[in-house]
C-alpha cells in the first residue's frame, strides 16, 4: 500500500481522493498522536489555508477532526504556507496545518502537517499518524471536546515580523508583485508596503477558483509584462502558497531561485551571517551557481531534490541559507520553513542596501543552457547497473571538463529516468542530453 503522506503532505484531487472524511481523519489522528506524545495539556493547533474554494470545506473538516479527538483550534484563515509556520511557534501551538496544494491548480488540495515550532513532521511520525487514521477511539465528551478560536491578528502577527527581520528599509523601489490570486494576495503586498517599496499589486483578488489560473511562480511572463508597463525595478511572483518566490529585473528578465540564493548568498556573506561561508542547494541547481560561489569562496553543498532535504541539511550542519532552482528558499534564523515574502524582501533589501539594480546583482551568476528529458525505461534498477550507460556517462563528463555537468536522476514515483545535462551553449547540452537519452532507453 502507497504511504499517503508524500514528500510535501497529503495532496489530491479535492472532494475525490482529498475527501472531507480523510481530511477529518487525518486530523483526529493528528491530534491524537500529540496527546500520547505528551499528555500534560490539552493540543492546540493552528490552522490555516489558501483561498482556493475546497480549503473552506476542507478547514471545517480538519477543525472537526481535531476538536473530536479533544484539541483545541486557532483558526487563522487564508495566509500563506510560511504563516503558518510561524504563528504555531509564535502561539505556542503543539501542531500546525495547512490545506493547500501550493502552486498546482485549483481542483487540487492538499493538507501539510507541522510540529511545534513551526518544523516540518518527521517521517516517523508521519507514518505514527497513518496508522492512526481509522482505527477507533475514546471520543471526548462535553468539555473535554475541543474548542474553536479565530486569530483575528494573524496576518498583522506574521507581517510585523517579516518587517522586524528584514535588513534594510526599501525605500525608493518599485515592485510589482503577482499574488497568483492566491494565499499571499493580502499580506505580500501589505509587507512590500509597510518596508517602504511602492507596491502594484496584480491578481491579488482571489475568489476560490482563480488561484494560480495563468498567473504566479508558474507564469513569470506576466509579472514581466507589468514590470515593463509600469516601469517598476523589479516583479516579483508567489505561487499559490507563498512558500516560494522568483523574480524579474527592469527589464523584464527571469532572476530564478538560484540566482536569488546566489545574491542573498553574497549579501549574508558580507554581513557575517552566513554560516561557515556555506550554501545549501539541490543537485539540480545550475552549475552556474557552483562556479559563482567558488568564484566568491562560498562552500555548496547539494542535496537529493526537495525542500525537506534543504531543510534536513540546514538543521543537521546549522547552516543559514538553502534553498532550490524553484525559488523554495529558507533563512532558519528567521524561517522554519521556504517562505517567499521573506526572500523578496531580502532580495529588494539587498537592492535597496547597495543601490545596484537586480540585474546586476544577479549577473554574478552566469546561468548554463540546461536540457533535461524524462526518458520512460522498463526498469530503473538496471539503468542504473548498466554499463552502458556509466561509460557513455563517463564520456559525455570528458567532453564537457569543467565547462558542463550530467546528472542521471531516477523518478521517485514513475519508471522514469531524468538525464539532465548542462553545458556552455544550448545545442552542446541538447546533442549530449540526446545521446544520453538514446543510451538509457537501449537497456531492458
Amino acid at each position: 500500500m502507497a504511504r499517503l503522506f508524500g514528500t510535501d503532505g497529503v495532496r489530491g484531487l479535492a472532494n475525490a481522493d482529498l475527501t472531507p472524511e480523510l481530511a477529518m481523519s487525518v486530523a483526529a489522528a493528528a491530534a491524537r498522536v500529540l496527546a500520547e506524545h505528551d499528555r500534560s495539556h490539552r493540543p492546540v493547533a493552528v490552522v490555516g489555508r489558501d483561498p482556493r474554494a475546497s480549503s473552506e470545506m476542507l478547514d471545517a473538516a480538519v477543525t472537526a477532526g481535531l476538536t473530536s479527538a479533544g484539541a483545541d483550534v486557532l483558526r487563522v484563515g487564508a495566509l500563506p504556507t510560511p504563516a503558518v509556520a510561524y504563528l504555531v511557534a509564535a502561539l505556542g501551538a503543539d501542531i500546525g496545518v495547512m490545506i493547500s496544494a501550493s502552486h498546482n491548480a485549483m481542483p487540487d488540495n492538499g493538507i501539510k502537517l507541522f510540529a511545534a515550532g513551526g518544523h516540518k513532521l518527521p517521517d516517523s511520525v508521519e507514518d505514527e499518524i497513518e496508522q492512526h487514521m481509522g482505527t477507533g477511539f475514546d471520543r471526548p465528551t462535553g468539555a473535554a471536546i475541543g474548542r474553536v478560536r479565530d486569530v483575528p491578528d494573524a496576518e498583522i502577527q506574521y507581517v510585523e515580523h517579516l518587517i522586524k527581520v528584514t535588513p534594510h528599509r526599501l525605500d525608493g523601489l518599485k515592485v510589482v508583485v503577482d499574488c497568483a490570486n492566491g494565499a499571499a494576495s493580502v499580506a505580500a503586498p501589505d509587507a512590500y508596503r509597510r518596508a517602504g517599496a511602492e507596491v502594484i499589486a496584480i491578481n491579488a483578488n482571489p475568489d476560490g477558483l482563480n488561484i494560480n489560473a495563468g498567473c504566479g511562480s508558474t507564469h513569470i511572463d506576466v509579472v514581466a509584462a507589468a514590470v515593463r508597463e509600469h516601469g517598476a525595478d523589479l516583479g516579483i511572483a508567489h505561487d499559490g502558497d507563498a512558500d516560494r518566490c522568483l523574480a524579474v529585473d527592469a527589464e523584464g528578465n527571469p532572476v530564478d531561485g538560484d540566482q536569488i540564493l546566489a545574491v542573498l548568498a553574497l549579501a549574508m556573506r558580507d554581513a557575517g551571517e552566513l554560516f561557515e561561508d556555506t550554501l545549501v542547494a539541490t543537485v539540480m541547481s545550475n552549475l552556474g551557481l557552483h562556479i559563482a560561489m567558488r568564484e566568491s569562496s562560498i562552500r555548496l553543498r547539494t542535496t537529493a531534490v526537495g525542500d525537506r532535504y534543504v531543510l534536513q541539511d540546514l538543521k543537521a550542519g546549522g547552516y543559514s541559507l538553502g534553498g532550490e532552482q524553484s525559488g523554495h528558499v529558507v533563512l532558519p534564523a528567521h524561517a522554519t520553513t521556504g517562505d517567499g515574502l521573506l526572500t523578496a524582501l531580502r532580495l529588494m533589501a539587498r537592492m535597496a542596501e547597495t543601490g545596484k539594480s537586480l540585474a546586476d546583482l544577479a549577473s554574478v551568476m552566469r546561468r548554463l543552457p540546461q536540457v533535461l528529458i524524462n526518458v520512460k525505461v522498463t526498469d530503473k534498477a538496471a539503468v542504473a547497473k548498466a554499463s552502458s550507460v556509466s561509460e557513455a556517462v563517463a564520456a559525455v563528463e570528458a567532453e564537457l571538463g569543467d565547462t558542463g555537468r550530467v546528472l542521471l536522476r531516477p523518478s521517485g514515483t514513475e519508471q522514469l529516468v531524468r538525464v539532465m545535462v548542462e553545458a556552455t551553449s544550448h545545442e552542446q547540452a541538447q546533442s549530449a542530453a540526446q545521446r544520453l537519452a538514446g543510451v538509457v532507453s537501449s537497456v531492458h
